[in-house]
């Protein structure tokens, strides 16, 4: 089949970051230091020769911009300065906006202003929301979110934004694999890709192919701030009103025990997002590592959201617990401005921009693992070439 090159494909490519990839020679000198990389999954050489040559196809259908995580040592030993580690992480973002098939990742990577306007917009209108329809008369003697929110109404809208964010982000990890997997897709048995359930739970946990760089720190830091986030989500979309009395609710107008697990929770996911995204935030300042020497405006907005979400969730618990009654007015108008920031970052980061690496990161790990098991059992395993020749018989293929 004849290679389509794409001369434009660098031009492109740029818009998501990517600015010294021409200053690369082809040394592989990122490759040999990455302790990431492996014969068979070989970067970042690799994706930044084919980004030069212009093979779009190629590129997507690479899995490689996910098996990196910006370990650094690529750029620190690069003698050209082509900084190979930035290159991946924009390709990372050229790749998230080819599998949206809405255009959304597009826009939001490539254009600040939509990016701010987006989120701005979005915010604005959730606080006219609450305007409108929140409660007429809150209790202004005590703080009783109750009173000023219906949580059964916003339970059920939780449950609906999760499941609309789940199916945009669930429909763009599909559209990844058929490009990473090919024909493949439909020719490798189940029991393959259910072999690896495990593995992509522990990935998805864990990060585990994170901990593999040298400096431990980042994967830590990345860590913290997923387990805490994934946490809150947890509590927040599935735990609002406890799943109509199955659970105990997470919102409540009693002010629970230091002790309580939600409390141990809620305290452990604030730490962690405070602490590690101002790490980072601190890093991006400073410029003291490699993944931090570049700086794209959505690793701000990321950051700030899931910063400001944090802080401003405090403030609710702090107004709410003062004293005996709590400040009411203060509680309520800092719940609407927690909202105002929680849910367009769930809204554009979840299958739009940075929390969708969560998924296509283990997701690609995973399907590494199938294409390479598949290959070698079409090498090693006569019976399964055998039933895998009498599948293409039958459906042609």
């Amino acid at each position: 089949m004849a290679t389509r090159l794409d001369p434009n494909l660098k031009k492109e490519v740029k818009e998501y970051g990517i600015k010294d990839s021409d200053k690369c020679m082809q040394c592989g000198l990122c490759s040999a230091v990455c302790p990431l990389a492996t014969t068979e999954e070989s970067f970042p050489r690799k994706m930044i020769r084919l980004t030069q040559m212009g093979l779009r196809d190629k590129l997507i259908a690479s899995p490689e911009p996910w098996l990196c995580y910006y370990c650094g040592e690529c750029s620190d030993f690069c003698p050209r300065g082509a900084e190979p580690g930035e290159t991946m992480m924009g390709l990372r973002r050229y790749l998230t906006a080819q599998y949206d098939w809405t255009g959304f990742s597009k826009r939001f990577y490539t254009s600040e202003r939509f990016e701010i306007f987006s989120i701005l917009g979005f915010a604005l209108l959730i606080g006219l929301g609450f305007l409108l329809f929140a409660g007429e008369s809150p209790d202004m003697e005590k703080a009783r979110l109750s009173t000023f929110v219906d949580t059964h109404v916003i339970e059920y809208l939780d449950l609906i934004m999760g499941a609309v964010l789940s199916a945009l982000l669930l429909s763009n990890v599909y559209r990844m694999a058929k490009f990473q997997m090919g024909d493949l897709i439909g020719k490798v048995p189940i029991s393959m890709y259910l072999g690896e359930v495990k593995e992509l739970i522990v990935h998805f946990i864990t990060q585990k192919r994170f901990s593999k760089c040298h400096d431990q720190r980042q994967w830590f830091i990345h860590l913290l701030i997923m387990t805490s986030y994934c946490s809150i989500f947890f509590m927040v979309v599935v735990l609002l009103s406890g799943l109509g009395g199955l659970l105990p609710a997470f919102q409540t107008d009693e002010v629970r025990s230091i002790i309580h697990p939600y409390n141990l929770i809620g305290y452990y996911a604030t730490f962690g997002l405070l602490y590690g995204t101002t790490y980072a935030m601190i890093g991006r300042l400073r410029k003291n590592r490699p993944a931090y020497k570049h700086t794209h405006s959505t690793d701000w907005c990321f950051l700030i959201l899931l910063w400001l979400t944090a802080f401003t969730g405090i403030l609710i618990n702090a107004f709410r617990s003062i004293g005996v009654d709590g400040l009411p007015l203060a509680t309520y108008v800092i719940y609407v401005l927690h909202i105002m920031v929680a849910v367009p970052m769930l809204v554009f980061e979840v299958p739009f921009a940075k929390w969708s690496h969560l998924a296509f990161r283990p997701v690609t790990i995973v399907l590494t693992n199938v294409k390479k098991k598949y290959h070698e059992n079409l090498k090693f395993n006569p019976s399964f070439a055998k039933q895998v020749e009498n599948k293409s018989v039958e459906t042609g293929n």
